[in-house]
């Protein structure tokens, strides 16, 4: 098939739009950085009319430097920061508080409420999700309840919830399509994995009114049609899949045992278990991994909240690096972090701790600590935290992975993946293109409408960039993973009061 397929990728800090051609190949891509608002500590919060004007110059900026005319787009493909909620007036389409990011810790006491209550285990057997302020129903419960008439104006039919992809599609279709995959779906906390459906038992526990929610849909198919007066032409939207879901089918990881980590703001390691739900008991996340022709595939997730968000602190909080590429230089000049642990618990600990309360901590530090130990011991942390996931997977299926592919913004760093390799003991695999998620995303849209035939097509179009095979001796990395796991309990609970 001639043309192309653009995929919209809206993460948490940025807004990227990318142009692809058959080959898989980039033909060009703009983004913008989302500002970052924090209204409080522990407080996470995006300007929706922010994400959507930075999402949209984003896009037709491709276009251009493609040079293409928006008739040659056959599709659009649409992926998001998950969890991040907001709710919006039907009527005006304005945003009626800002969006709540999935970092946001605001609804701890919403959660605690759940597990005092004894709802928490109804809630991990139907959605596969461990209660958490992570997850997108209790930020809808703290914006009704908070948020002056909100509740009313639910109740009246007045007001629309979405992650962003359901914001997303909202916008570009000029409010004529509400809808959300299931992959989103899935990280709400009120859809049951199931039944493949929203569950009045969980809306009735946070006071959610049903009426509020996007139709869920699979992750490809026809979502809505642009309008037109957008781009000077009308085109398709044919997939919608969360971004670390996304990042697994950009892999081509559409079998069993197909595994991945993206290095983000956070880090997310996701492996598909086919058509297999598998419950998780040391604290993975049971979570839909994409939906594609009424066949539904399921994966285990291990959520890190913090990694390359903990970049962005050294350069924008503390300034002790001026880009995070220097992050490498630094770490590379010292021959270890010289007895530095750093812990970014900055929003607490994700899997396998699932520990609101824990916060950042760097410990072992002498008079001879430099600022290149604390960088290295930050690359180090983002190393430790993977292998914690990775550890707990196979202990959960039984299985030891063979090689980790990765994928994000911080896989360029070769010290990094290196050190991954080591303290894993496992090669890791970087491919040639490592913009993974906005990929996946167009491999949804374009399955839909036959750009892409099989799941056997794009396999063939995954190419490898570079392999880092271990080298540290296995002693080494015993007494580093030992140092690190003596750092974490001292970071845990030390928030609650």
């Amino acid at each position: 098939m001639d043309g192309y397929i653009l995929s919209i990728d809206e993460g948490t800090t940025r807004a990227k739009a990318i142009i692809w051609d058959n080959s898989s190949n980039i033909v060009s891509m703009a983004q913008y950085e989302i500002k970052q608002i924090y209204p409080k500590p522990g407080w996470v919060e995006h300007n929706p009319d922010n994400i959507w004007e930075t999402q949209l110059k984003a896009i037709k900026e491709s276009i251009e430097r493609a040079k293409i005319e928006p008739r040659e787009i056959n599709a659009i493909g649409i992926t998001n920061q998950r969890e991040t909620t907001i709710l919006w007036d039907k009527n005006t389409g304005r945003p009626i508080y800002n969006a709540i990011v999935w970092q946001c810790r605001r609804t701890t006491d919403i959660i605690e409420w759940i597990n005092r209550e004894g709802y928490a285990e109804i809630f991990k057997k139907k959605t596969g999700l461990i209660p958490d302020p992570y997850f997108s129903g209790p930020k809808i419960k703290w914006i009704l309840d908070n948020i002056p008439e909100a509740r009313e104006k639910a109740k009246k039919g007045d007001i629309l919830f979405g992650t962003v992809d359901s914001y997303l599609l909202w916008k570009l279709t000029g409010g004529r399509a509400h809808y959300i995959d299931f992959t989103n779906a899935s990280r709400t906390m009120l859809f049951n994995i199931h039944k493949l459906d929203w569950d009045d038992e969980l809306l009735d526990i946070l006071d959610i009114p049903r009426d509020i929610l996007p139709i869920p849909r699979y992750s490809s198919e026809v979502f809505g049609i642009t309008q037109k007066d957008l781009l000077g032409v009308e085109i398709p939207i044919t997939g919608m899949i969360g971004d670390q879901q996304a990042s697994l089918v950009g892999h081509a990881g559409f079998y069993f045992g197909n595994i991945k980590c993206t290095y983000g703001t956070g880090n997310f390691i996701l492996i598909n278990t086919g058509d297999s739900i598998i419950e998780s008991y040391h604290g993975l996340l049971t979570t839909i991994a994409y939906g594609f022709k009424k066949d539904v595939r399921y994966a285990l997730e291990g959520s890190i909240f913090i990694t390359g968000g903990a970049v962005r602190w050294l350069k924008d909080c503390l300034q002790i690096i001026s880009s995070p590429e220097e992050t490498e230089t630094l770490a590379k000049s010292v021959e270890s972090s010289g007895g530095v642990y750093f812990v970014p618990a900055f929003t607490g600990l994700g899997t396998p701790h699932w520990d609101e309360y824990a916060r950042g901590l760097i410990i072992g530090i002498s008079l001879e600590t430099r600022r290149e130990h604390i960088v290295r011991a930050m690359l180090e942390a983002v190393a430790f935290l993977t292998k914690d996931v990775i550890d707990i997977i196979e202990l959960e299926l039984s299985k030891e992975i063979e090689d980790l592919r990765v994928d994000g913004g911080m896989v360029k760093n070769d010290f990094l993946m290196q050190f991954q390799a080591d303290i894993l003991g496992k090669p890791v695999v970087r491919p040639s293109i490592t913009e993974v998620s906005a990929l996946g995303a167009a491999y949804m849209a374009g399955l839909e409408i036959g750009y892409w035939k099989s799941p056997e097509e794009i396999a063939k179009n995954w190419r490898v960039d570079k392999v880092f095979e271990p080298k540290m001796p296995m002693d080494v990395r015993e007494r580093l993973y030992s140092g690190w796991k003596k750092a974490v309990k001292r970071a845990l609970l030390w928030a609650k009061e």
